[in-house]
């Protein structure tokens, strides 16, 4: 379904779009991503709506990598610091609220529902890497949370093209409006 409106106090949570992450290769060019992700943090911004930048990290000493292997192949150690560091081109840090997750959903194990919450959040727009892992794990935490939902389709991308292509086409539209960066800057300015 196609992004009708926003509610008043809605917030955008961008996943996973980090140095370590920016660098895979993916359906979509991540330039173009993450230039959409700071189109929309900017308008966000300047509406005093919260931003949230979500990444992914683990302790240095490895201690809290996941315990399934399979969720992160090829993952033995923790990646050096620089991996879960923002790109310049989100801005300046500033008032956007940092979620440091470490599982593939945003809401596991993380305070992101208690700062929404706080808030007074009843709608998400979201939009990072990837769509079938990080992005399709928060919103379907965010339906269960019963939570107003819109996710960005251009700026979100997937390493796969399959299984972004099954986010978009099965998973999103049952639980989700789907919106263009475009779109949702127009709906802010209603």
């Amino acid at each position: 379904m196609p992004a009708t409106a926003l509610d008043e106090r809605t917030a955008l949570v961008l996943i996973d779009l980090q140095n370590g992450i920016l660098g895979l290769p993916t359906v979509h060019p991540t330039s173009d991503v993450l230039k959409n992700a700071a189109t929309l943090a900017d308008a966000f911004r300047a509406k005093g709506l919260p931003v949230v930048r979500v990444r992914v990290a683990w302790s240095p000493d490895g201690g809290d990598l996941p315990v399934s292997r399979s969720a992160a192949p090829g993952l033995t150690q923790a990646p050096p610091a620089a991996f879960s560091e923002f790109p310049d081109e989100l801005g300046p840090l500033g008032d956007d609220i940092v979620i440091t997750k470490r599982h593939w959903g945003a809401f596991t194990g993380t305070e992101l529902d208690l700062q929404l919450r706080r808030r007074g959040v009843t709608q998400i727009v979201l939009a990072g890497i990837s769509s079938s892992i990080g992005v399709e794990s928060t919103a379907r935490s965010a339906f269960e949370l019963s939570y107003h939902l819109t996710v960005v389709e251009d700026a979100t991308t997937d390493t796969d093209a399959a299984s972004h292509e099954h986010s978009f086409g099965k998973i999103f539209p049952r639980i989700a409006e789907l919106a263009t960066t475009d779109e949702v800057v127009e709906l802010l300015g209603r």
